[in-house]
């Protein structure tokens, strides 16, 4: 029992000893081959285990190297028994100098070239072409071709679903995409020498995706590169802020640099100073405007471009004919494949009540609609002046019923006993003064928001048009209702349509209420993009309600 007791225990001893050996991190030492043609099988040697280790261990391989995805070169370099592909027998190949070339140009497809390890990899290429040590260190080139591999799945990963998603669902972690996309492009890449079309191959179809990245190229040939403080607002440290902001201002020459922070009345005059040079009100106090001011600069806007980017890579497929709403341009267009057919004014939510982005269709048209008033107009506006006054109702041209449709008497209602909501319906009567206006477009949606006309038409004329409590008027209303349905009657197979946009405009013009069932829906899309092409130019739009500044914040924090 003695002598298998001891036995048991060596046994033991051997395993973990064999097991503590295997999570021994790879050497960082130089390992010289002094035979080139021997170079090769020493480096998939070491390209094995530096990818055993790095799989067990979150991507370390040592104190000096790192993968971001471990799991694909193991998928891609166990399939050939680990050979390296960026280099052969200490010299680097014509595919590497593609991949170095197009990481140092990757921002003319929206990406940051530091993510990719820019500047390793040059110095390590340019150590690999002159430096007569390293060119015989099996180590350098396993350095090499782990960062290159990597290197390459990031872009890959990155140009096909954008940097906006979940580490948990992102393509990297599902088993048809690590095969039959990373390790196939891959391939394809070795076999034709060439990075840029096997990138290209993973990007968006879309037209106006590829309008914005073919724009970047000249954006990004004459852009400031300077990196300018970013000031993040709202803020949480007040003294954070404070001093981010005169970073801000030291970079434009405003302020003493041997001071960490000024004094309230020093720190008032140079915010007053730079708000002069900009143009703003020279009040001395920083609010929403003038950090939008110091965090304008081609740095940010290059950041709203990728960012737009990234969200049409979550929109791939658009339907042939479609509605776009963009939200911070205050627009809306029509496309049929890339024709523009309509381009209407907009008023969109306000920053307190905004518009939500969506993807719906248009299922209903209804003339001269009533407006059901929302619960929270109701609780923010109306309860405070029925409690007032009953008869403000009957001035506003409202309606009080019960959910059966019955009318209820304001005057009847002891109003001071309702806090916030409200047991009834508040409902505007169709006609010219309804804030729906003359024509309403209804589509699925959890917000019960529309698309409508507005008896405030005036407001079209403002720059600044985010003034609804979410719903998007439409100007060119009109027009939007004639392509609704000529497209729904040329493409209804059941016969004639019990509508068309003849019997639309005698309907508004005799003032006829109508409820319309759009029998083909028609697509739309209401999204947030602060930035669009035309022209060939980019041209950018405020960040109204801060979206892209949050999402800058959660993904891009270390590129603001």
């Amino acid at each position: 029992m003695r002598r298998l007791f001891f036995l048991i225990v060596s046994i033991c001893l051997v395993l973990f000893s064999c097991h503590e050996g295997r999570d021994v991190p790879p050497s960082e030492k130089p390992v010289i081959v002094e035979i080139p043609e021997e170079m090769n099988d020493v480096v998939s040697s070491k390209i094995q285990s530096a990818i055993s280790f790095a799989t067990n261990n979150e991507g370390k391989v040592n104190d000096s190297l790192s993968v971001k995805f471990p799991e694909l070169s193991l998928a891609f370099y166990s399939s050939d028994k680990y050979k390296p592909v960026w280099s052969d027998n200490e010299t680097k190949n014509v595919l590497s100098d593609s991949l170095i070339s197009f990481i140092n140009q990757s921002m003319y497809f929206g990406l940051f070239p530091d993510n990719y390890y820019r500047n390793r990899l040059n110095a390590i290429s340019e150590r690999l072409s002159r430096d007569s040590l390293a060119i015989r260190d099996a180590n350098m080139w396993m350095r090499f071709e782990l960062l290159c591999t990597d290197a390459f799945f990031h872009l890959l990963k990155d140009l096909k679903e954008g940097r906006m998603v979940a580490d948990s669902l992102s393509i990297v972690h599902k088993k048809n995409y690590i095969d039959s996309f990373f390790v196939q492009n891959l391939n394809t890449a070795l076999g034709r020498h060439d990075i840029t079309p096997v990138m290209e191959s993973a990007e968006p179809t879309y037209f106006k995706y590829m309008d914005l990245r073919n724009s970047l190229r000249d954006f990004v040939d004459q852009m400031d590169t300077t990196r300018y403080q970013h000031i993040r607002f709202p803020f949480s440290d007040s003294l954070s802020f404070v001093k981010s902001v005169y970073a801000r201002m030291l970079q434009e020459g405003i302020g003493d640099k041997e001071t960490e922070i000024p004094d309230s009345m020093t720190f008032a005059k140079d915010i007053s100073r730079f708000q002069k040079k900009h143009g703003l009100k020279a009040d001395g106090k920083i609010g929403k405007l003038t950090v939008e001011m110091m965090n304008r600069n081609d740095m940010d806007k290059f950041l709203r471009a990728a960012i737009t980017l990234d969200k049409f890579k979550k929109l791939q497929n658009f339907p042939e004919t479609y509605v776009l709403v963009n939200i911070p341009a205050f627009s809306l267009q029509v496309w049929d494949h890339d024709s523009l057919l309509l381009t209407s004014k907009v008023i969109v939510g306000k920053p307190t009540t905004p518009t939500p982005e969506l993807v719906s269709q248009i299922n209903n048209l209804v003339i001269y609609p009533n407006w059901t008033i929302p619960e929270s107009i109701i609780r923010k506006d109306i309860l405070p002046e029925l409690k007032k006054d009953p008869g403000y109702l009957k001035k506003k041209g409202y309606n009080l019923y019960t959910q059966k449709g019955d009318m209820v008497d304001p005057y009847t209602v002891n109003w001071s006993k309702y806090k916030t909501n409200i047991p009834w319906k508040v409902v505007q009567g169709s006609g010219d003064d309804n804030a729906l206006g003359v024509f309403k477009f209804n589509f699925s949606n959890p917000y019960s928001v529309y698309l409508h006309d507005t008896n405030q038409r005036y407001l079209f004329a403002n720059s600044d048009r985010a003034l609804s409590h979410g719903c998007v008027r439409v100007q060119q209303w009109r027009q939007l209702a004639d392509i609704i349905a000529s497209r729904d009657s040329s493409l209804y197979t059941g016969g004639m349509l019990n509508y068309s946009k003849d019997s639309i405009n005698t309907w508004v013009a005799n003032g006829t209420r109508k409820s319309i069932m759009v029998k083909n829906r028609f697509p739309l899309y209401i999204l947030y993009l602060t930035c669009d092409t035309k022209d060939g130019k980019i041209h950018f739009y405020d960040d109204i309600y801060g979206v892209d500044q949050r999402l800058a914040g959660t993904y891009f924090k270390n590129e603001i």
